[in-house]
C-alpha cells in the first residue's frame, strides 16, 4: 500500500467519502462517523436500516474519547486489548447524532492493529465508522474483487491489502457487563 493511496482516502474521506478497506477479518466501508450526508450514502449504499448503529475505529483510545465512556472497571482489560481485533460496545458520551449507535446510548468500538486502517485513522485525525463491506443480508468481501462486485462503482476509492488475518468477524464485548456479544 503506497502512501499516496492512503493520502488520497483520507482527501476522499474529509470530501464526505466513502471508502473500502482491509481490516482485521473482511474488507470494510469507512466514512467520517459525524458527516450525516456520507452516513445516509452509506446506509443506502448496504440497504441497512438506520437502527443497526455502527463501528467505530480508531488508531487509538484518544481518537474514541469524544465518543464514548471507557467504565473504569473494564479499563485495564480493554486497554490491554487494544490495539487488537475486539470491538467493545461502550457508553455513548450525550449529544452524539442518532445514527452512529442506532439510536442506542451505546457505540461499539475499536481500537484497530491493522497497519492500513491505523494509519488511514492516524492522518485523518480521529475515528471512522467501519462497517462489513456487503449488501445486507451478504457475506461480507474478503478481497477488492468481492468489493467491486457488491458495489461497482458506488464508493470513492477501493484500497487493496492484506486482511488482518482473522477467519471470522471481531468479537464484541458489552464493557458493562463483560459479556460476549458476538465470539
Amino acid at each position: 500500500m503506497s502512501s499516496f493511496q492512503i493520502r488520497l482516502a483520507v482527501e476522499k474521506l474529509g470530501k464526505g467519502g466513502i471508502i473500502a478497506c482491509p481490516t482485521e477479518s473482511v474488507y470494510g466501508l469507512s466514512c467520517d462517523p459525524l458527516n450525516q450526508a456520507a452516513i445516509e450514502r452509506l446506509l443506502a449504499l448496504k440497504q441497512r436500516p438506520d437502527t443497526k448503529g455502527f463501528i467505530l475505529i480508531a488508531c487509538s483510545i484518544e481518537q474514541l474519547e469524544p465518543f464514548v465512556t471507557i467504565p473504569d472497571r473494564r479499563r485495564a482489560e480493554i486497554e490491554q486489548g487494544w490495539p487488537g481485533p475486539i470491538t467493545w460496545v461502550l457508553p455513548a458520551r450525550e449529544g452524539l447524532p442518532a445514527w452512529i449507535g442506532g439510536g442506542r446510548d451505546s457505540i461499539a468500538a475499536r481500537v484497530t492493529a491493522h497497519p492500513i486502517m491505523a494509519e488511514i485513522c492516524a492522518l485523518y485525525g480521529g475515528c471512522l465508522v467501519s462497517t462489513s463491506a456487503n449488501l445486507s443480508g451478504l457475506p461480507p468481501a474478503r478481497n477488492p474483487a468481492q468489493v467491486r462486485k457488491q458495489f461497482d462503482d458506488l464508493l470513492d476509492m477501493i484500497l487493496g491489502g492484506k486482511l488482518g488475518g482473522l477467519a471470522r468477524p471481531t468479537p464484541i464485548r458489552d464493557a458493562v457487563s463483560g459479556k460476549f456479544i458476538r465470539r
